[in-house]
């Protein structure tokens, strides 16, 4: 596994452990992130929480190959977020941006390496 990969990867986990619990438990700062436990918030904990065990799989795995969709989709969603939000201040779109950043370096490192 490449040192990008593994920072990738456990930056997923690193952040998203605490948001999956925040979530959940409905913290505070959850709540004025994400807004009030609601349907929408509930698939959003899933769909965090599908990228935090894919994470730990891949980490443990360390197959490039299968983490590269995995950051692809990441970066896509996480790219266009803001202008469906249309609020590029949000600390969640902020936060997302830079994490986004990271994980495109790691795809461009992992491009060359990788055979279809």
């Amino acid at each position: 596994m490449t040192p990008m990969l593994y920072v990738s990867l456990a930056l997923n986990v690193a952040v998203l452990i605490p948001v999956c619990l925040g979530l959940a438990r409905g913290a505070r700062w959850a709540d004025a992130a994400w807004g009030t436990p609601s349907p929408a918030r509930g698939i959003l904990l899933s769909i965090y929480a599908a990228i935090l065990i894919l994470s730990v799989l891949l980490l443990l795995l360390g197959q490039a190959l299968l983490a590269a969709p995995l950051l692809a989709v990441q970066i896509l969603y996480k790219l266009i977020a803001p202008f469906i939000v249309r609020d590029w201040r949000n600390p969640v779109i902020l936060s997302n941006l830079a994490i986004a950043a990271v994980h495109c370096v790691t795809l461009a490192g992992l491009w060359s390496g990788l055979r279809f």
